[in-house]
């Protein structure tokens, strides 16, 4: 009798965590590598936030807190929602979780029995489709296309619907392409999810606050009140306000689901870390001032990124809307020869030679259920990027036909 769960048999390790230690590892030998593999930002916490949770520390909120998140933190949550999403949630209806990770994994194992189908579209986040796969689900993967600047059409989605679909995964801005979503796109998706109402819809929206350019984030539930009792609304504070280190991450949605949540959140970590929510009702509730500072940088790293890919050799890079990624297509240097020797049959063996001969840590797109592409992270400095950068365009021209 085998000793492991056959769950484990269903999932596979994230390849976003694995480039971030290949690229530790080789560095600890004395390599000089550039690792754009991480989706964090490289700023510190703002200090409000720093602070309050030292202020916490000396009141003492060091104890257990209550499940789903101590009340001040629900409350900001809901707060939230109706400021910025035009969406009203008590705080009831809010649940915090140790990170969005797990709010999305306990939505899954809350509803999720054996055959129930998650429409997915690719390129996706890594642990979307393994977390479907530990809770007995089954993804069902919709390729976009890079030429619609990797968004899922009404029409796609329309045709990935069965009777068994469970839930519409929804993330925008995405990681790892950066798309993000008009409200005129999304009302087309939303349209088509009005006419299935036994489809749930989970969103993602973890990269709302970074989108460019003239770009306005909308959410489905905001587009489509008529989807709001069949919608979780997932969100956290890890990205635009710098704490992925904190681990908070929260969600809105129907009293039903949110109860389910808590129970097995309840079986399983019980409340998030008490000083970590507390610095996140000051993110939430203190001043935004740093966040148009901080995505006007980004924008201007997602810029150079974005200008010096599409000058390498084989390399065509899409400008996407939101988050801090770039999702290129390395199609034109399939089938070329590295310097190694080595012909690139894949966008594995693209990011493998590129890391063994130039020291740029990237991630490979079969990866994210797309390719062959590969994805970037532009969360670092402008001389750092500008170095990856170049070194990408000398690999690009070193590869052989």
């Amino acid at each position: 009798m085998a000793f492991l769960a056959d769950a484990l048999d269903r999932v596979k390790p994230s390849a976003t965590i694995a480039v971030s230690q290949k690229a530790r590892e080789l560095k600890a030998k004395g390599r000089d590598v550039i690792g754009l593999g991480a989706g964090e930002p490289d700023f510190d916490t703002p200090d409000n936030i720093k602070e309050a949770a030292v202020a916490a520390i000396a009141r003492g909120e060091t104890k257990y807190t209550p499940i789903s998140g101590i009340p001040q933190l629900r409350q900001a949550i809901a707060d939230k929602f109706k400021r910025e999403n035009n969406l009203d949630y008590k705080p009831e209806e809010t649940i915090v979780g140790t990170g969005g990770k797990q709010v999305l994994f306990n939505a899954f194992m809350a509803t999720l029995n054996e055959g129930d189908e998650v429409v997915i579209p690719a390129p996706y986040w890594v642990s979307y489709p393994e977390m479907v796969a530990i809770c007995n689900g089954k993804s069902v993967i919709v390729d976009t296309k890079i030429e619609d600047n990797f968004k899922l059409t009404p029409e796609a989605l329309e045709a990935a619907i069965t009777p068994k679909t469970k839930w519409f995964l929804f993330n925008s801005p995405s990681n790892p392409s950066g798309a993000a979503y008009s409200r005129e796109e999304l009302k087309g998706l939303t349209d088509v999810l009005m006419r299935h109402p036994h489809v749930w819809v989970m969103t993602d929206d973890m990269y709302e606050h970074l989108t460019y350019g003239d770009f306005t984030f909308v959410t489905p539930a905001e587009v489509e009140p008529g989807l709001k009792e069949r919608t979780l609304t997932v969100n956290g504070v890890s990205k635009a306000y710098a704490m992925t280190g904190w681990r908070i991450g929260y969600a809105a949605g129907p009293l039903a689901l949110i109860k389910a949540m808590d129970m097995i959140q309840g079986q399983q970590t019980s409340g998030a870390c008490s000083i970590a929510q507390w610095a996140a009702v000051e993110a939430l509730t203190g001043t935004q001032d740093f966040i148009p500072t901080n995505r006007e940088i980004f924008q201007k790293r997602r810029d150079l990124v974005v200008s010096m890919l599409n000058q390498a050799k084989g390399i065509t890079c899409p400008t996407p809307e939101g988050a801090f990624y770039v999702y290129p297509s390395c199609a034109g240097t399939i089938g070329k020869t590295a310097p190694s020797g080595k012909i690139i049959e894949t966008d594995e063996d693209f990011v493998t030679e590129l890391l063994e001969t130039e020291g740029v840590a990237v991630v490979h797109g079969s990866a994210f259920g797309l390719g062959p592409n590969f994805r970037i992270s532009y969360a670092t400095s402008d001389a750092l990027l500008e170095e990856a950068c170049q070194r990408i365009q000398r690999f690009c021209g070193a590869l052989r036909d």
